[in-house]
């Protein structure tokens, strides 16, 4: 019999005759969001969210489907500096042909430099040193960084959003806070997420990394995979399993890698100016006090809690992506000729290139809607579902189906835009989570309250019953279903 703490998800599933081991795997997971949910004011928490109340309430609430103005800092504010500064050191490598080193990585001078120009501590409260600047005003800054490099772009989002300075804001206490954000604000200390497994990627119940504690340190032993933005000396947030419960440890790694600590690279297609390797932990010590502490929740609630500035940063990042695709096509249009015509008359061609700006527009509005729903304080589950969702396919249909075509056989040429970089022009829609299984992770919380509010009593009463075929026109189960369908 389930009990009444049973979450929706299991209720639903123990139901439908699911397993007792994916009852109780998925529950735990839908447990974790219903704690992030609960860190929310309910004004603001997924029942009253745009979507949901566009699709149950009586009146569609046109006012919240508009974007929030946030107003423009004043000129020669410190805020204005950065967002001025950091796209010319980019610019300025760019030109040099300095951006990148002979393994094509980033050359650290380009992290140091960024960090000189306040780059990494844009979401950092202010006293830690960081900007402080509203998500709105990050978001538009990441379409206008990715214009010159969308890796560089999705490192600021890694850093602050899904690294580590997000779980310390929210979820460390004020003396963690002090320890670590003023060097990931400085850029002195990047930073990464290492939630990811071998077995665990959308299920991420299936985490086996465990930390053992002995006297004042946890000893951490497991392996995390695809971990962006990962090098020696850099600091990450850990999640592992503390006594068979998720958690999450603030780690600074060794600047040099060693028995209890090593990278492991495996070549990947996707992000490869950028470091992304796995992790083997063997007995790599970590203080006590480097715990977070969700209260109420576990190291799935502050997994789940930054994942939404992630999705509407993939979302600004595709605006940018698309942008550059543009810019490329339209010189190519006009040299190209066929027939002795060039191709930016035919008819084909300019339906591409205006399909393409439709799609930047619409990622345009989608990141600013997003955006502005975050910095009011909305959870924005299905909303950030929807922009990351949109803006993955959105650039994925842009490479292949019109970027690509429009180029021919010249897009597979070493050095194009497009074979050089169809690999991370088709990862976001894996990142973030991947579309169809956010897809439907976002019908599930549009049904949630309805379902424990109509369905699942239902589901009880024909359990109880023994029915599992219900048929409303045999009068006895109409008649067993008499209480919950009143």
């Amino acid at each position: 019999m389930l009990g009444t703490e049973a979450s929706f998800a299991e209720t639903a599933l123990k139901l439908g005759g699911k397993s007792d081991e994916e009852v109780r795997r998925t529950g735990a997971m839908d447990k974790a969001d219903e704690q992030v949910e609960s860190l929310f004011a309910r004004q603001h928490q997924t029942a009253s969210s745009p979507i949901h109340r566009a699709v149950w309430d009586r009146a569609v609430p046109v006012e919240l489907f508009s974007p929030v103005v946030v107003p423009s800092k004043s000129g020669g504010s410190p805020n204005e500096e950065v967002l001025r500064h950091a796209p010319a050191v980019v610019e300025d490598h760019l030109m040099r042909g300095s951006l990148y080193d002979a393994r094509g990585k980033f050359r650290d001078e380009v992290f140091r430099n960024l960090a000189n120009t306040g780059y990494w501590g844009l979401l950092v409260d202010k006293a830690y040193g960081g900007s402080a600047i509203s998500f709105t005003e990050f978001a538009r800054f990441l379409t206008r960084m990715a214009q010159l490099d969308p890796t560089i772009a999705g490192l600021a989002s890694v850093h602050g959003c899904i690294g580590a300075v997000d779980p310390l804001q929210t979820f460390g206490n004020a003396e963690q806070k002090q320890r670590f954000l003023p060097k990931l604000a400085s850029g002195e200390r990047l930073s990464a997420f290492a939630l990811t497994e071998p077995c665990a990627g959308s299920d991420l119940t299936a985490l086996r990394t465990v930390a053992v504690r002995r006297g004042d340190t946890f000893y951490v032993t497991g392996e995390k995979l695809f971990i962006t933005n990962i090098a020696p000396g850099r600091t990450i947030g850990l999640v592992c399993l503390i006594e068979r419960k998720p958690a999450v440890l603030i780690v600074d790694l060794p600047n040099e890698e060693s028995d209890q600590f090593r990278l492991k690279s495996y070549g990947l297609y996707a992000l490869r100016h950028a470091h992304n390797m796995g992790i083997v932990f063997r007995d790599f010590p970590v203080p006590v006090e480097n715990l977070l502490d969700p209260g109420d929740g576990d190291g799935l609630t502050i997994a789940y809690h930054g994942l939404n500035r992630g999705r509407v940063a993939l979302c600004a990042n595709a605006a940018g992506v698309m942008r550059l695709m543009l810019a490329n096509m339209i010189p190519w249009a006009k040299f190209r000729k066929t027939y002795g015509q060039a191709i930016e008359t035919r008819e084909l061609v300019r339906r591409r290139m205006g399909h393409l700006a439709g799609l930047i527009v619409a990622c345009d509005a989608l990141t600013e809607w997003t955006a502005g729903l975050l910095d009011q304080g909305y959870r924005g589950e299905m909303e950030c579902i929807i922009a990351k969702v949109f803006g993955s396919e959105a650039q994925k249909e842009a490479a292949i189906e019109l970027f690509m075509k429009t180029h021919g056989g010249r897009s597979f040429l070493h050095g194009h835009l497009f074979g050089d970089n169809v690999h991370d022009f088709l990862a976001p829609c894996i990142y973030e989570g991947e579309g169809e299984m956010l897809g439907m992770a976002l019908f599930k919380s549009l049904v949630k309250q309805h379902g424990k509010q109509f369905f699942e009593p239902i589901g009880r009463t024909l359990a109880t019953k023994g029915i599992k075929q219900p048929n409303l026109a045999n009068p006895s189960h109409l008649w067993a279903l008499k209480g919950p369908l009143m």
